[in-house]
C-alpha cells in the first residue's frame, strides 16, 4: 500500500520529483512550507511529494505511537534503528519512486531528500538503489547500521548518485559527529559528497536552503 502523500506542483506537467521524508513524529506537511523558500525561477517545473510516515510504536519514547520509518531502540546511534523497519520504509520509498515513474518522471529525474530520521532513510535508501536516482539529500542525520547496509544492500551502482549533506554545528539530537562520520563513510563507498556545516542544532536555516537550491540548480540543468 502506497502511503499517503502532501504534494506541491511549481508548475504544468512536471517532468521532475523531489520525494522529501519529514523526521521523527513530524508528518508530510512539515516540509512543505520550504518549497516556496528553495524553488528558483530557472528551473523547471517540479512535483514536490512529501509521504507521511506509518505511525508505529518508538521504543526511546515509551512505546508511544506515532509517525517514525522506523523504532529507535537506543540513544546509540550504532544500535539506534531496527533493520526490519529501515527495509519496510525503504521499500515504502521504493514504491513511491516507482509511482512517479508511471507517472511520467523517471528515477533518473527524482531527487530523495530527507531530515533527521527521514534522511537517515534516505542514505538507506539510496545505497539500496540499483537504477540511480538524480540526486540525495540528506539533512542534520546519519547512517543508519553502516555495517549491515554495506555488507547487505550497498549496489554497485549507488555511487553514482550526487548527494548533499548538511548539519548543524550544535545539534544535540544528531551530533555534527554523526553527520561527518557518514560523509565519510559513503566517501569510501565512492560516492560524491558536497558537506555543509552551519552554526544551528537540529533545524533548517536560510543559508543552508540557499546552499541546497545552487546543489539542486547544478543537477537540474544536468538533466
Amino acid at each position: 500500500m502506497l502511503l499517503d502523500t502532501v504534494e506541491r506542483e511549481t508548475g504544468p506537467n512536471p517532468q521532475w520529483a523531489v520525494l522529501w521524508l519529514h523526521g521523527l513524529g513530524a508528518d508530510g506537511h512539515d516540509f512543505a512550507p520550504i518549497v516556496p523558500e528553495l524553488v528558483r525561477a530557472t528551473w523547471p517545473p517540479l512535483r514536490f511529494v512529501f509521504p507521511h510516515a506509518p505511525q508505529r510504536a518508538v521504543t526511546i519514547n515509551g512505546g508511544m505511537r506515532m509517525r517514525a520509518w522506523y523504532d529507535i531502540r537506543e540513544l546509540d546511534l550504532a544500535q539506534r534503528a531496527d533493520l526490519a523497519g529501515v527495509d519496510a520504509s525503504i521499500a515504502q520509498v521504493d514504491a513511491l519512486i516507482a509511482r512517479e515513474a508511471a507517472r511520467g518522471i523517471p528515477p533518473q529525474h527524482l531527487l530523495l531528500a530527507g531530515f533527521s530520521q527521514g534522511g537517515a532513510i534516505t542514505l538507506a535508501a539510496g545505497l539500496a538503489r540499483q537504477t540511480p536516482l538524480a540526486g540525495l539529500i540528506a539533512l542534520s542525520t546519519y547512517l543508519p547500521l553502516p555495517e549491515t547496509l554495506a555488507r547487505e544492500r550497498l549496489q554497485p551502482q549507488a555511487a553514482a548518485q550526487p548527494l548533499f549533506m548538511a548539519h548543524g554545528v550544535f545539534d544535540p539530537v544528531v551530533p555534527l559527529a554523526a553527520g561527518e562520520q557518514a560523509a565519510q563513510t559513503l566517501q569510501g563507498f565512492g560516492f560524491m559528497v558536497d558537506f555543509h556545516r552551519y552554526p544551528m542544532q537540529h533545524a533548517v536555516c536560510a543559508q543552508e536552503i540557499a546552499d541546497l537550491g545552487d546543489w539542486m540548480t547544478a543537477r537540474l540543468h544536468a538533466g
